[in-house]
């Protein structure tokens, strides 16, 4: 009798045990759920102020990386280095100009197959905070938005105008079906879904966001919906059913009292800590403090809140990505995306994230955290041999056949590119003239050209400059306008302006030029391919003026990381074994351009800039960036 009162007493202590440490477990302020053999109940929900995952207290320490800023062979490592930083939960965008580039055309291959991108996050163990748009911001081309909706005259994006909504049906019927099956609710590691993305700071249409919301749901989207909004958009881009999310820099307890006022007992979100900012050119390198930085993301903890920090890894709007914005003037990005972010453009270890990796050990449930991965190693390969040029005027005859209109025609309603106009690059506009004069743009080109007589430059205008003196010929002329779209706004009111080239009557003596001859130059990969057929010239035999030059990078037999350094040069664009690495602008910020080890072939690599104005003295590779001068945020 004895022992069974002694064995009772046992099984008491023993579930007395196990009561105490569940209720441990539920008061944890963050869960790190393991993906492997674990039984699925309930997704990401509500709970009192609270996220709930599988029913377990779930705190959201998320870290914003965009695959398409990133190399394929690189989302591991920098998934690797979320998880060691205590990262639990990834946030990525998905941009629609990439994915269809042309109307009813897709691309979801190689560096954009988003697929594959979800399953290494899910491999990875990184649950997934999926952003689909379709408008996404990010400091990219027109946030996001393909172009060739910009051919309709009437177009009015992010409304509930018909031709977007159906071009949004179109394009979610191909994207959600690729992603809505990596749901949590599928075994996969998508947990929310953003609807569109700041539309309160937009809110043209009040029609629209329900319109986003049920075009998701309606394709199979099951997990929670949120919207994200800074602190002026909040009380206008919110939905009932949906939960408000706040982006910010500096905390504002305001903030959450408003976002309890709205949305009571339910958790409080920063969808995007901003830890660092972009870069424009022109402009300085943009440093935002650790220690600021720090102060706020304990004081967002400390309440209770969850948090993404924007970005984890910035990486690079590799291409004519970058975009830009418009408010008191014109501001093109530039071409690194490095953002001061935890992990660099190049994925390496800023202050920032060991600061973050002590803080965050302390809300992860996996404990210790994962070791910090080893970097990877950079490369400074020397200078480039220069062997080859081709000027632009000499190109024309080789690319399509130039399209002729009584009026100039902005780039995106030329027709080219299967009816889907030209998106990114250059337009070059020729028309004969006699005489010279006053030329004015009446604010028409969209948004740098340099204006040549007879191929001879007669200078630069932009938004600034909007006019210059041709020299006096009593001659008929050949009139040529090199217009370079420098980037689409991503952000404000004059995304609704975003059409490129000339985009109505320019002047001369004030008279509108007339009968002219387009050629689309976006520099895709047709175009690139169809220059290399063409006969280059000796260097010698360049002078300055556009023209494309062709390099050779010798590297050994096993590629590594490495930063292009253009001292001299004045502004253009260059390419790696035909990939384009984006701009370069002698105005700054940044001086180097980030060639990524993926992209280079062991041995000899081609290199070829097109350069607006003239060749530089020297071109070579350094193993550190050199991203300019800096100015911390405030």
């Amino acid at each position: 009798m004895r022992r069974d009162l002694q064995r009772r007493r046992l099984i008491v202590l023993i579930l007395l045990f196990i009561a105490a440490f569940l209720v441990y477990r539920l008061s944890l302020p963050s869960q790190q759920i393991s993906f492997t053999n674990m039984p699925r109940t309930s997704g990401l929900k509500i709970g009192n102020s609270h996220f709930l995952l599988n029913d377990i207290p779930y705190r959201i320490l998320g870290g914003s990386m965009h695959y398409f800023r990133v190399p394929t062979a690189y989302w591991r490592d920098r998934m690797k280095k979320m998880k060691a930083c205590g990262i639990n939960t990834l946030t990525t965008y998905v941009p629609w100009n990439l994915h269809e580039p042309g109307k009813g055309t897709y691309d979801f291959n190689n560096g954009l197959d988003i697929s594959e991108f979800l399953a290494v996050a899910g491999e990875m163990g990184l649950w997934v905070i999926l952003r689909p748009g379709p408008y996404i911001c990010a400091e990219w081309d027109l946030g996001g938005l393909p172009s060739w909706l910009l051919r309709d005259k009437d177009m009015k994006l992010r409304t509930t105008y018909p031709g977007f909504t159906e071009a949004v049906d179109d394009y979610f019927n191909e994207l959600i079906p690729r992603v809505a099956k990596y749901q949590y609710s599928n075994g996969g590691p998508i947990i929310a879904v953003q609807v569109e993305n700041e539309y309160g700071s937009y809110a043209k249409d009040a029609n629209y966001m329900e319109f986003i919301k049920n075009a998701l749901i309606e394709r199979g989207i099951v997990e929670l919906l949120l919207t994200s909004d800074n602190k002026d958009g909040i009380s206008y881009g919110s939905l009932e059913g949906v939960l408000a999310t706040v982006n910010f820099q500096k905390i504002e307890p305001v903030l959450f009292s408003y976002l309890n006022s709205i949305q009571p007992k339910k958790p409080i979100m920063v969808m995007e800590f901003w830890t660092g900012w972009f870069d424009y050119w022109g402009g300085d390198h943009h440093l935002f403090d650790v220690e600021s930085m720090m102060s706020t993301i304990s004081e967002v903890l400390n309440r209770g809140a969850n948090i993404n920090l924007y970005m984890f890894h910035g990486g690079t709007n590799f291409g004519f990505m970058s975009g830009a914005l418009h408010f008191h003037e014109y501001r093109p990005d530039i071409t690194s995306y490095d953002y001061d972010a935890p992990l660099t453009e190049a994925g390496d270890y800023t202050s920032k994230f060991f600061k973050i990796r002590e803080l965050f050990g302390d809300y992860n449930a996996e404990k210790p955290l994962p070791p910090v991965p080893s970097l990877s190693l950079k490369a400074s390969y020397g200078p480039v041999e220069l062997k080859r040029c081709l000027p632009l005027w000499e190109v024309l005859p080789f690319v399509e056949e130039p399209f002729k209109s009584a009026e100039p025609v902005n780039m995106e309603n030329l027709p080219v590119n299967d009816g889907n106009g030209q998106s990114y690059g250059y337009t070059l506009y020729e028309t004969i003239i006699y005489g010279g004069g006053k030329f004015h743009t009446k604010g028409n080109i969209h948004d740098r050209a340099q204006i040549f007589a007879s191929s001879q430059s007669i200078g630069t205008v932009d938004y600034k400059k909007e006019e210059l003196d041709i020299p006096e010929v009593p001659a008929y002329r050949k009139l040529s306008i090199l217009v370079e779209n420098c980037g689409r706004v991503n952000y404000g009111p004059m995304i609704d302006n975003q059409r490129k080239g000339i985009v109505g009557d320019v002047y001369l003596r004030d008279n509108p030029l007339k009968n002219f001859k387009i050629y689309s130059l976006d520099m895709n990969s047709t175009f690139m391919n169809r220059i290399n057929e063409v006969h280059w010239s000796d260097l010698s035999e360049c002078k300055s003026g556009p023209t494309f030059y062709q390099g050779a990078l010798h590297v050994g037999p096993t590629p590594m990381d490495t930063f292009l350094r253009l001292q001299g040069w004045k502004k253009g664009v260059v390419f790696i074994n035909g990939k384009n690495l984006g701009r370069y602008w002698d105005i700054g910020p940044q001086e180097t351009l980030f060639i990524p080890a993926p992209w280079l072939w062991p041995g000899v690599n081609e290199i070829t800039i097109f350069e607006e104005y003239a060749a530089g003295l020297t071109l070579f590779t350094l193993d550190t960036p050199i991203l300019g001068k800096t100015q911390y945020v405030e």
